[in-house]
């Protein structure tokens, strides 16, 4: 399979909460991540979420600071274990927030913080 990504992935562990934006749903969902990029997210989530859809999240970074934006389902997936894994494409993520999730990959990239 051909790599079509932009942008290199991300791996870590944290969760987002998000809210569909087209159905004014009051609770959130909270999701766990397993890879981010600049440009998208990987996660999962126990709920069924829809493709297409915009949701709203905020995102934990390992420096604690929160990023709030939004996102498209582009894809679901349902692994081997029976949890349901999506990936999203961020929408109109501000430059400085992309930054930070990049800031985060160089830090990873050190040898001091290689996680594998």
């Amino acid at each position: 399979m051909t790599e079509r990504r932009r942008n290199e992935r991300l791996y870590l562990e944290g969760k987002i909460v998000t809210k569909r934006l087209d159905l004014n749903k009051k609770s959130p969902v909270t999701i766990e991540i397993y890879d981010v990029s600049k440009t998208g997210i990987g996660f999962y989530c126990e709920e069924q979420l829809v493709i297409g859809a915009v949701y709203e999240m905020y995102l934990t970074l390992w420096t604690k600071e929160v990023i709030h934006g939004f996102f498209e389902v582009v894809r679901v997936e349902l692994k081997p274990d029976k949890r349901l894994a999506y990936g999203g494409i961020f929408i109109g993520m501000s430059e400085v927030d992309a930054g930070r999730i990049e800031a985060y990959r160089n830090v990873l990239q050190t040898e001091e913080f290689r996680l594998y």
